[in-house]
C-alpha cells in the first residue's frame, strides 16, 4: 500500500498495526453480519481471491454473477408488485384496480389462512380468520370476481399459495378461458413452494411424499400447457421471516430448488423441458451488503448447478430469475414510520442485487394490514429508487467492490456445507423428516434475539431511541360482516351448481389420486364444474392423510 506517511508501513497489516488499532472500536456492538459472517476492518485487493471471468462475468453471461441479462436495469426495469389482499374478492379487485391505476406493473395476491389451509370459509376451522390477513377464495366464482375487468392477457399475476396452489392455479385457467385467453399467453407465478411449508411457513396439508406428487404434476402441466407461466416460487422469503439468516435462506432455498429438479427428473421431464420456468422468491433484510452478495451467489451457484450437475443445455435453464420482498421481520411496531426508511433501504439492496421483481412492504404491516396511503407510499419508494437515485444507470454498480466479492465468495461456501450436511441426512425431504432445517432456523433465531436483547445489535426504537409516548397511527380495519358474506356466498354457490357433476368430478380425483396420472387436468375440470377448493382438498385428504411433524423447541 503506497502511502505519503513515511511513518507508516506497506501492506493492510502494517496499516492496520500502526494506525488502525491505535484508534479503539467501538465497544458492545457485532460488527459480524447477521449471519455471523466476521468483517475486516479494511478489505483490499489481497481480500479478494476472484477469478473475474470465472466467477464475475457479465451481465446476461455464465455464471450470471452480475446479472440474469445483458441489460438489466438499463433495458427494462424490475415488475412493481404490492402484495394485496383481504376479505372478500371484491375488495381484493378494488384493491388490485387502485393499484394498477398507481403505476404497478403485476398483481400478487395473497390469500387468508383458510384458504391456505385448504378449507372453505364455512368450515368450522375457518372461525374469525377468513378475509383476516388475505383474500378468501373457496371457488371458480371467487376468482371470477377477484379479477372481473382486469385482462389476464395483459397482466402478470403473483399467487402466494401452496398447499392448495393446485387448485388456485385450476381456477386461474377457467377465468382466463372466461376471457378467451389461450393458457400459453397466460403469464406469473404461483408459489407451490411446499417444502418450505415444512420447514419454515407451516401451512402444509398433505404428507410430504404426495405433496411433492402434487407439485410435480404443476410442473409437468405448466411446461406442457402453460408455457410462460412460472410453476413454481422456490421461498426463501418464509425462510428468512421464520428466523434464518442468509446463509440458511440461501443454502435451504437452493437445496430445495434441486429437490424439485430431481422430482420432475424422475418423472421423465428433460431439465431444459422445465427449468427455464422456474422462479424463487427472496428475502430482502437489513443487513445491506450481505443481501446483495447473498444474491449474487444464489444465481452463481444455481447456474453452477443446473449446468454441470444436471447437465441442462440450454441457458436459459441455468438463469435464477428472483422477486424479492423486503424483510416483514424487520418491521417494528414501536416508531412505525422507521419502517420507511427500513423498506427503503431494503429494496435498494434488492436492487443493487438484481431482483427482477419487488414488493416492498408498508410501513404499518407490523400492526395490521396495510392502508392504502402505506401501499402506495411503499410502490413510490420503488419508483423512486428506479427514476431518482441513478441506481439503476449501471449494471451491477457494486460489483468488484473488494468486501462484496468476498462476501460473495464466503456466502457461496456456507452454502456448500449446508449441501454437504443435508446430502448426508438423506435429502430434502428426509431432512426435514428429521427437523434439521427447522433446528438451525430456531437456532439461528434464538441467537440473533439474544444479541439484540444484549444490544450487541442495535434496533432502532426497540433496544435504543425508544419514545415512551408514540402516538397513534390509522390501520385497516377488516369489517367482521365480511366472513359472513363469504359463507353465504359459498353456501349459495353450493345450493345452485349441479351437484352431480361435482360428485363425479371429486370421485374422478379420488380415483386419479391413488394412481400414478397427473392430476392437473381433472382439478381443472373439478374447477369448471364450480367444486370448491376446500371439498377438492377433502378428497385428497381422504387418500393421502395429512401430516404432523415432530416440534422443534
Amino acid at each position: 500500500m503506497a502511502t505519503t506517511d513515511p511513518h507508516v508501513g506497506s501492506g493492510t497489516e502494517e496499516w492496520k498495526k500502526e494506525l488502525y488499532e491505535a484508534a479503539p472500536e467501538r465497544q458492545g456492538e457485532l460488527f459480524s453480519t447477521i449471519s455471523g459472517l466476521e468483517n475486516e476492518p479494511l478489505y483490499t485487493p489481497d481480500s479478494m481471491p476472484v477469478d473475474y471471468e470465472r466467477d464475475l462475468g457479465y451481465p446476461g453471461v455464465y455464471p450470471f454473477t452480475r446479472g440474469v441479462y445483458p441489460s438489466m436495469y438499463r433495458g427494462r426495469l424490475w415488475t412493481m408488485r404490492q402484495f394485496a389482499g383481504f376479505g372478500t374478492a371484491q375488495e381484493t379487485n378494488e384493491r388490485f384496480r387502485y393499484l394498477l391505476e398507481h403505476g404497478q406493473t403485476g398483481l400478487s395476491t395473497a390469500f387468508d389462512m383458510p384458504t391456505l389451509m385448504g378449507y372453505d370459509s364455512d368450515h368450522p376451522r375457518s372461525l374469525g380468520e377468513v378475509g383476516r390477513e388475505g383474500v378468501a377464495v373457496d371457488s371458480l366464482a371467487d376468482m371470477e370476481t377477484l379479477f372481473d375487468g382486469i385482462p389476464l392477457g395483459e397482466v402478470s399475476t403473483s399467487m402466494t399459495i401452496n398447499g392448495p396452489a393446485a387448485m388456485l392455479l385450476a381456477f386461474y385457467v377457467c377465468v382466463a378461458e372466461q376471457q378467451g385467453v389461450p393458457r400459453a399467453e397466460l403469464r406469473g407465478t404461483i408459489q407451490t413452494d411446499i417444502l418450505k411449508e415444512y420447514i419454515a411457513q407451516k401451512e402444509w396439508i398433505f404428507p410430504p411424499e404426495p405433496s411433492m406428487r402434487l407439485v410435480t404434476d404443476m410442473v409437468q402441466f405448466c411446461a406442457q400447457e402453460l408455457p410462460r407461466w412460472h410453476p413454481i416460487s422456490i421461498s426463501g422469503y418464509h425462510i428468512r421471516e421464520a428466523g434464518s439468516n442468509a446463509v440458511q435462506e440461501l443454502a435451504f432455498t437452493l437445496a430445495n430448488g434441486f429437490a424439485y429438479v430431481d422430482a420432475a427428473i424422475e418423472r421423465g421431464l428433460d431439465v431444459d423441458e422445465f427449468a427455464p420456468r422456474l422462479s424463487f422468491f427472496f428475502n430482502a433484510h437489513i443487513d445491506f451488503f450481505e443481501e446483495i452478495a447473498k444474491y449474487r451467489a444464489a444465481r452463481r451457484i444455481w447456474a453452477r448447478e443446473l449446468r454441470e450437475r444436471y447437465g441442462a443445455r440450454n441457458p436459459r435453464s441455468w438463469l435464477m430469475r428472483f422477486h424479492t420482498q423486503t424483510a416483514g421481520v424487520s418491521l417494528t411496531a414501536q416508531q412505525p414510520e422507521v419502517n420507511i426508511v427500513r423498506t427503503a433501504l431494503e429494496a435498494l439492496a434488492a436492487v443493487l442485487g438484481g431482483t427482477q421483481s419487488l414488493h416492498t412492504n408498508s410501513f404499518d404491516e407490523a400492526l395490521a394490514l396495510p392502508t392504502e396511503n402505506a401501499v402506495r407510499l411503499a410502490l413510490r419508494t420503488q419508483q423512486v429508487i428506479a427514476h431518482e437515485t441513478g441506481a439503476v444507470n449501471t449494471i451491477d454498480p457494486l460489483g468488484g467492490s473488494y468486501y462484496l466479492e468476498d462476501l460473495t465468495n464466503r456466502l457461496e461456501a456456507e452454502a456448500y456445507h449446508y449441501f454437504d450436511r443435508i446430502e448426508k441426512l438423506g435429502g430434502v425431504v428426509e431432512a426435514v423428516k428429521q427437523n434439521f432445517q427447522q433446528r438451525e432456523i430456531a437456532e439461528a433465531s434464538f441467537r440473533y434475539q439474544a444479541e439484540v436483547e444484549a444490544k450487541q445489535r442495535i434496533v432502532v426504537g426497540v433496544n435504543r431511541y425508544e419514545l415512551e409516548d408514540e402516538p397513534e397511527i390509522e390501520i385497516l380495519r377488516i369489517d367482521p360482516a365480511l366472513e359472513d358474506q363469504q359463507i353465504e356466498r359459498v353456501k349459495a354457490l353450493r345450493a345452485r351448481r349441479d351437484s352431480a357433476a361435482v360428485e363425479q368430478a371429486l370421485a374422478r380425483l379420488k380415483e386419479a389420486s391413488l394412481r400414478d396420472e397427473n392430476l392437473m387436468p381433472l382439478i381443472v375440470e373439478a374447477s369448471r364444474a364450480y367444486v370448491t377448493m376446500g371439498e377438492m382438498c377433502d378428497a385428497l385428504r381422504e387418500t393421502w392423510g395429512t401430516w404432523r411433524e415432530t416440534p422443534v423447541f
